[in-house]
C-alpha cells in the first residue's frame, strides 16, 4: 500500500502536469492569436521535448513553456541548461518541420495567472 507521503506527492505531479499542460494550451492561443500556426505540440526527440513548434512566414519557432503560480515566480522558471536541452531538440526536429529559406529560433512563453503571457523571442543565442 502506498505511504501517504508517496500519494501527496503524485497528486502534486498530477497537479504539476494538469498546471503545464494547461500552460501549453494558454501559449499555444497566444501565439495564434499573434498570428502564428501551431504545427505540432509536446514534440519528444532524444534530446529532449518541445512543448510547441509554430510557424509564421518563413519563421519556425520551438517553443518552450513554462506555468508558475505567481507571476513571481516566472523570473526563476527557465534556465540556460533548460534552454540547451530545447535547442538540442530543436535541432533535431529542423529538418521535420523547416525547409529552404525558413529562419528557426527557440522562444520561451512564460505563463501565470492572472498575467498575459510573456514571450521571449530568441532565447537561445546558442
Amino acid at each position: 500500500m502506498p505511504s501517504p507521503r508517496s500519494k501527496k506527492n503524485s497528486e502534486e505531479r498530477r497537479k504539476a502536469e494538469a498546471a503545464g499542460r494547461h500552460g501549453e494550451r494558454m501559449a499555444a492561443w497566444w501565439l495564434w492569436l499573434k498570428g502564428w500556426s501551431i504545427l505540432d505540440r509536446r514534440v519528444r526527440t532524444p534530446a529532449g521535448e518541445i512543448d510547441i513548434v509554430a510557424r509564421k512566414g518563413n519563421l519556425i519557432s520551438f517553443v518552450e513553456v513554462k506555468t508558475r503560480a505567481t507571476a513571481a515566480d516566472l523570473d526563476f522558471a527557465i534556465d540556460e541548461r533548460r534552454l540547451a536541452r530545447v535547442a538540442a531538440a530543436a535541432e533535431v526536429l529542423m529538418p521535420r518541420y523547416a525547409g529552404p529559406g525558413d529562419d528557426i529560433r527557440v522562444d520561451v512563453i512564460l505563463i501565470a495567472p492572472r498575467t498575459l503571457p510573456r514571450h521571449i523571442e530568441n532565447a537561445w543565442m546558442g
